[in-house]
């Protein structure tokens, strides 16, 4: 009896928390949310189900966890010491990064927005007004705008790049949509031929900065 006490004890120590949110990290960047379950949470661990269960409570508090490990790594990169408007860009960059690469991290954080994930977010971001000069007053609403901003255009281009996933070469496929706005009737959409050549070879993520910066801009404007 003490020797079979004795191994469970180290499975137990073995299967840590942390490596069941690896293993889920895993399986969710290979085939998304779908393929999340304990079925092949016990096949990748080789383990009962069990075991897992003793961690976590169901699959809902799984993706909660292993988006919050995604968003923790993502703070870890902030210098601690940094401008406050270069960490704010900082942060930025590493949500748009992170959900490029983990496309359900956007999922989850647009599903439950009380989560831990999004309140490091946040305080990432609007934690760092103050030292810009901010007033209060502004705070809620210019830490708001910026994080929506952040949420939103990365999640945008996560579901963009898994619509031209696989065989679709991306400078073709926004060649071919630069060449359909071309074609748009001057007087209606005049914006939309202006911009069309720049279409096929703009950065992301340099776009995405850029829309930072504007923000930056506009809320300096209210100190």
């Amino acid at each position: 009896m003490a020797t079979r006490k004795q191994r469970t004890e180290r499975r137990t120590d073995a299967l840590s928390k942390e490596r069941i949110v690896e293993a889920a990290i895993e399986i969710l960047d290979a085939g998304g949310e779908s393929a999340l379950t304990f079925r092949a949470l016990t096949a990748r661990l080789a383990t009962g189900a069990g075991a897992i269960y003793w961690h976590v409570a169901n699959k809902n508090e799984l993706l909660a966890a292993a988006t919050n490990d995604v968003i923790t790594r993502v703070m870890t990169d902030v210098v601690g010491g940094a401008e406050p408007r270069e960490a704010i860009r900082t942060v930025a960059l590493g949500v748009f990064d992170a959900i490029d690469a983990h496309p359900w991290v956007g999922t989850q954080l647009s599903r439950e927005p009380w989560q831990s994930a999004n309140v490091q977010i946040f305080e990432g971001i609007g934690g760092r007004l103050k030292a810009l000069g901010v007033p209060e007053r502004a705070r809620f609403d210019a830490g708001f705008v910026l994080v929506n901003y952040v949420l939103g255009v990365a999640g945008q281009n996560a579901a963009n790049a898994r619509l031209l996933a696989g065989e679709t070469d991306r400078s073709a496929f926004l060649g071919d949509v630069a060449a359909q706005w071309a074609r748009l009737d001057p007087a209606e959409y005049p914006y939309m031929r202006e911009v069309a050549a720049q279409l096929p070879e703009h950065d992301d993520r340099e776009q995405f900065l850029a829309g930072v910066d504007l923000i930056l801009a506009g809320i300096r404007t209210v100190r």
